[in-house]
């Protein structure tokens, strides 16, 4: 096109590409020839002038993010239509139109071809977290496509600052700053299945509410009749909700955050459930686990990442086995484990080997009943295998 910079690569470095992978490393560039800064689009070419891709620069071991591997102006036009493709998705998936849920990803990175870019609908808000430079840099178009394509419907845009803005360990030049693009409102009322939730998404971890556990809690609420349930980082209490509707005789949420503990108890207030079947614990479960004597029929582990990068996956491999292994000796004779790992860096492979040794060291005969993963409004690139990040397993421990 010739008004963007041009990555080269290195001969023979174009495999990748030609597989359909969204992510240059930095090892495959043989020259950046142009200015580029970190976030600005750039076109990739094969060591003889071949055009391959187009993308995001970045500094780190990732290089280049492609969100296209055709010719592209990448003008507004291409960008609204990127945005039209995964609305068009979601309303195939029964999400948009459905009057038991009004709460779905919208955007999910490579998933969407938008890498680095996240937006989760919550009846009427969208909440937009933005992973890279390059797409930070591009919210307000984003913006002004969502007024486009959602019309009245759309009440505000939120644009919310992501844990970490780091590629490979290096600082983004541009951070993310937590403010309404569009609009404004309050912490916003969802319904998922059925069921009510709250969802502050100002405060709230990532961008307020775990939406790719949906179909999974599905799976608890179905289990959980006549159990008792023990729900740890139990957050705003979403599995506790499903598993008390679901009939568990008792539901025992805890997390360590006062404020998750607060959330839990106005969800449960706001879906109407008895209180007498459900206690709250502001404690570390880890801790819990070792103070705690009382057993459960059925136990959710779903911890927060352990594993940010590839370089600490051996200490959360470890800490998958402690907490795992405390998990199954809290349980009674026949009771379900609902365990998950939601680090990319630990493939499903590792997570599930993490799972037999914590088997073996709670000498237990465990059965996997079930493989989980994130929703279908979270998809996965069949080139990219590093967007199946949740990795689930429920168990029978025997």
């Amino acid at each position: 096109m010739g008004k963007f910079s041009k990555v080269v690569l290195k001969p023979g470095k174009e495999a990748a590409i030609q597989r359909r992978h969204p992510w240059i490393f930095s090892g495959a560039v043989g020259q950046v020839r142009g200015d580029a800064s970190e976030g600005d689009i750039v076109e990739v070419f094969s060591s003889d002038g071949q055009y391959l891709a187009s993308g995001h620069f970045l500094k780190g071991s990732i290089a280049v993010k492609l969100f296209s591997f055709t010719e592209t102006p990448a003008d507004y036009r291409f960008w609204l239509g990127r945005l039209h493709n995964a609305l068009e998705l979601r309303r195939k998936l029964g999400l948009t139109e459905s009057p038991l849920t009004n709460a779905y990803r919208l955007v999910f990175s490579e998933g969407d071809d938008l890498p680095g870019m996240i937006i989760d609908w919550y009846n009427g808000v969208a909440v937009m977290q933005a992973h890279s430079t390059g797409m930070q840099l591009l919210t307000q178009v984003f913006t002004d496509a969502l007024k486009e394509i959602y019309g009245d419907k759309l009440l505000a845009v939120y644009e919310k600052s992501p844990e970490s803005m780091t590629h490979s360990n290096q600082k983004s030049e541009i951070l993310a700053r937590d403010r309404f693009l569009f609009g404004s409102a309050l912490p916003v009322e969802i319904a998922e299945t059925g069921h009510k939730f709250k969802v502050d998404f100002i405060n709230g971890q990532k961008t307020g509410f775990f939406l790719d556990q949906r179909s999974n809690r599905m799976f608890a609420q179905f289990y959980a009749k006549n159990r008792s349930v023990l729900n740890t980082f139990c957050y705003s209490g979403a599995f506790s909700v499903y598993c008390l509707k679901g009939g568990a005789h008792h539901v025992h949420s805890v997390d360590s955050s006062h404020q998750a503990i607060q959330w839990a108890k106005e969800n449960l207030q706001l879906n109407g459930l008895d209180e007498t079947r459900h206690s709250s614990e502001l404690a570390d479960v880890k801790t819990l686990f070792k103070q705690n004597s009382l057993k459960y029929d059925m136990i959710i582990v779903d911890p927060p990442a352990f594993a940010k990068t590839h370089q600490v996956t051996n200490n959360a491999l470890h800490a998958y086995i402690h907490l795992n292994t405390a998990a199954i000796r809290s349980l009674n004779p026949g009771g379900l484990l609902f365990t998950f790992s939601c680090s990319q860096a630990i493939s499903r492979e590792m997570f599930r080997s993490a799972i037999q040794s914590a088997a073996i060291e709670a000498g237990k005969n465990i059965r996997i009943l079930h493989h989980l993963s994130q929703g279908p409004d979270h998809p996965v690139n069949i080139c990219h295998p590093e967007g199946e990040y949740l990795k689930g397993l429920i168990l029978e421990v025997e």
